[in-house]
């Protein structure tokens, strides 16, 4: 099973008729480039059978490769590489139901920034102010996410945040942001 769309995938039917797979963002960012031709930046989607297949039995097999696929592509595609200590790529990680459900999860900003790679920013825009920035938001929206998601899931133990961090994060946003 597929979990993952790049926003240019070709799909058989327009993405806007994929609501419950692609949820409303997702279908609405595949329709607006690979219908409307808008120069919208490159991406990918999770959909929403990620999410029901976590729900149902955890982690879905396959979904680590797919991930790594698609931010491989996306970093080709861009020109730029996550956490690139000279120019990095920066993503953002929304919600995206079917329908919209305000306050449901927080966006995590900047995705992609660390004590390298803040420094890699600063230089390429020539505003350290503005990295610094930054980085100081994508910090608040990761932690303010990762705190709700421990409180939220309760299979997550507390004393591994690095296992929180790097497998949980993603199934508790698409678990609160998927709508049966």
């Amino acid at each position: 099973m597929t979990y993952i769309y790049a926003f240019d995938h070709k799909h058989r039917k327009a993405p806007m008729s994929m609501k419950d797979l692609l949820g409303g963002k997702g279908a609405n960012l595949a329709e607006m480039m690979t219908v409307l031709k808008l120069p919208v930046p490159h991406g990918f989607t999770v959909t929403t059978d990620a999410c029901r297949d976590y729900m149902r039995g955890g982690w879905p097999k396959g979904l680590d490769k797919e991930i790594a696929a698609h931010v491989a592509s996306l970093e080709k595609k861009m020109g730029r590489k996550l956490g690139d200590a000279k120019d990095p790529l920066l993503v953002s990680v929304r919600s995206g139901a079917k329908f919209s459900m305000p306050g449901m999860m927080d966006t995590v900003l900047n995705l992609g920034l660390n004590d390298a790679s803040v420094q890699g920013l600063a230089r390429s825009t020539n505003d350290e102010r503005f990295a610094y920035d930054s980085y100081r938001r994508s910090s608040r929206c990761t932690a303010a996410s990762c705190w709700e998601s421990m409180v939220i899931t309760s299979s997550i133990r507390l004393s591994k945040p690095r296992l929180l961090l790097a497998r949980r994060t993603t199934p508790t946003f698409l678990l609160r942001s998927c709508v049966n």
